[in-house]
């Protein structure tokens, strides 16, 4: 089937639409929201053939990584919240045909990210226009034995975050920790519109210099009872019923030691809260 027999194939075609009869000298805001990548993981053929079955990796994993997690995490993690269970991927032995779904509708979504950026580039509009591309979640795919969302993972909670713009953006990576909340304020600030009292900060200083060392740690609500504090090198999930989980990101990427039940990291912990007040 071709691209526009799906929804985001359509949601392209009628955004490059707009773009290309919307006047050169108003300015315009566009919001194109993509469904994909999103259960049920359906694409167009051609975007499975780019990752053959023999080609998939799985995820790491490492067989007793929910030993050292809290009762309330280990819920999250086996229970079918968004996606059912990781042992009833095992039992049908669908891992890799999941993976595989799942890369196909990333492709199928770059793929129409792509055409809108192409017709942008060839716009009037392409030297004036700000672009942001982000996602509201991310996706276990067997990591810690969870599928789909809703957890404090970084798999879950990390997003991409790619802001384009003319003359004050740097073309660099920043690996500092920051928050969806700071679209508001970064994008008024961008377009020289008056600031308002927000809970997220611009963002305007780190696309000039990406270097910059903010000590930021930031606070994501799982739900009303669990959250999540992430600094450059933290992570530490707190559950309503008083579960704890505490990672070394730079030593431990993948989130395999949960440090939490060291009383050697109780400082650690206070000054993750104390900086996010801060």
């Amino acid at each position: 089937m071709p691209d526009e027999a799906f929804g985001d194939g359509k949601i392209a075609d009628w955004s490059i639409e707009k773009m290309k009869t919307h006047a050169a000298d108003k300015p315009f805001f566009m919001a194109v929201g993509f469904y994909r990548p999103h259960i049920p993981l359906y694409a167009p053929k051609k975007y499975f053939d780019l990752y053959p079955l023999t080609s998939i990796r799985l995820p790491d994993t490492i067989p007793d990584d929910l030993a050292d997690v809290p009762v309330a995490g280990k819920e999250r993690a086996l229970n079918a919240v968004t996606a059912g269970t990781h042992a009833h991927v095992m039992k049908h032995k669908q891992w890799k045909h999941a993976v595989q779904a799942y890369l196909a509708s990333v492709s199928f979504v770059d793929h129409q990210v792509g055409r809108l950026l192409d017709c942008l580039d060839s716009s009037p509009h392409a030297g004036n226009t700000i672009v942001v591309l982000f996602s509201d979640h991310g996706w276990h795919l067997g990591e810690k034995q969870a599928w789909g969302k809703q957890s404090g993972w970084v798999h879950s909670t990390q997003v991409p975050l790619i802001i384009s713009g003319p003359k004050t953006v740097a073309d660099a990576l920043c690996d500092e920790p920051v928050s969806l909340l700071d679209l508001y304020p970064t994008l008024s600030e961008m377009a020289g519109l008056p600031s308002r009292d927000l809970d997220g900060v611009s963002l305007t200083d780190l696309l000039k210099n990406p270097a910059v060392n903010t000590t930021r740690v930031v606070k994501i609500y799982v739900n009303s009872d669990d959250y999540v504090l992430s600094g450059k090198r933290w992570r530490y999930i707190r559950y309503g019923d008083g579960g704890e989980e505490l990672y070394d990101t730079h030593n431990d990427p993948r989130e395999y030691e949960n440090l939490a039940g060291s009383n050697s990291h109780r400082k650690t912990i206070t000054q993750l809260h104390d900086r996010v007040h801060k």
